[in-house]
């Protein structure tokens, strides 16, 4: 196990708490002042993890803190102090977490085991505005670039083939028939593809999930990687959404795919970067504890 003396884990905290102050400030500045934003808030509404909790620094798994005594983490959930060191405690985490590591684990490595897709150009969040009433539009606070039957014709003209259930369960009923799979919850290890965008997305929820186990600066990057590609996804959406600075990505155009799958191709290369330390942290727990834990 490394260990870090006491000045040095108290500097890399500082560093992460001003990290994650400067990446939520705006988002805490508008909650205050009850104003919403149609592309930045997602991280925080359909993640629902808080900038508090993202503060919260953890070293992760085989990393001891020196100086226990002084360490917030001698009082957090699965950590053990071990004479002056406190750690991350492998064990209870596995005991009491066991089954979502386990699936997490399988879903990562399954999804990165498998080719990505980069043909379906976002066409998941027309879907979701497909046929609908203005009052009903999922953000109908913004215009559609389109109007209510381009955007209709969009998605009437094209082939729908969304791999990810949580994306696909919003669909309007009358996208859902239109698609070319059927996603399900229990279909999830088997259709994610590492060309999907909200696969990529929520990567940030699987390493929450895994905290403290996967360290903070891991869990930071797949926010990062989150919050970027959020920002296609909703430039590539139906919504004119210029007025936040935010310059359509006109999938409805060759140009736009081009544009598109050349972005999305970015994203997933990332995102198997990231997928491989989720996997490591994973196996650091899984190789530590015995198998009936």
């Amino acid at each position: 196990m490394q260990v870090l003396d006491e000045p040095e884990w108290r500097e890399r905290a500082a560093a992460h708490e001003a990290r994650v102050d400067s990446a939520t400030a705006a988002h805490v500045a508008r909650r205050r002042e009850h104003r919403a934003h149609p592309v930045e808030d997602f991280l925080f509404t359909y993640y629902s993890f808080k900038p508090a909790q993202l503060r919260r620094w953890h070293p992760g798994a085989g990393v001891g803190l020196a100086g226990a005594g002084g360490a917030p983490h001698r009082d957090w959930r699965f950590y053990a102090v071990n004479g002056d060191v406190v750690r991350v405690d492998r064990e209870a985490f596995a005991a009491a977490r066991g089954d979502t590591l386990r699936f997490v684990r399988d879903l990562l490595v399954r999804t990165a085991g498998r080719p990505g897709r980069f043909g379906c150009f976002g066409l998941h969040e027309w879907a979701m505005v497909y046929r609908q009433g203005p009052a009903d539009v999922r953000h109908s606070a913004w215009p559609l670039r389109l109007g209510p039957s381009g955007t209709d014709a969009v998605v009437e003209s094209h082939q729908l083939a969304c791999s990810h259930f949580d994306a696909y369960r919003f669909f309007t009923p009358a996208a859902a028939p239109l698609n070319a799979m059927t996603p399900t919850r229990e279909s999830q290890p088997s259709l994610e593809q590492p060309g999907c965008l909200h696969a990529g997305m929520d990567l940030y929820k699987w390493a929450h999930k895994l905290v403290p186990v996967v360290p903070s600066d891991l869990v930071m990057d797949c926010f990062e990687l989150a919050r970027d590609i959020r920002s296609l996804d909703m430039r590539a959406a139906p919504y004119d959404l210029r007025e936040l600075g935010y310059e359509p990505v006109r999938i409805e155009t060759p140009e736009g795919k081009a544009q598109y799958a050349a972005e999305q191709r970015g994203f997933s290369a990332r995102g198997q970067a990231l997928r491989e330390r989720l996997v490591t942290a994973c196996d650091s727990v899984v190789r530590s504890v015995p198998e009936s834990t």
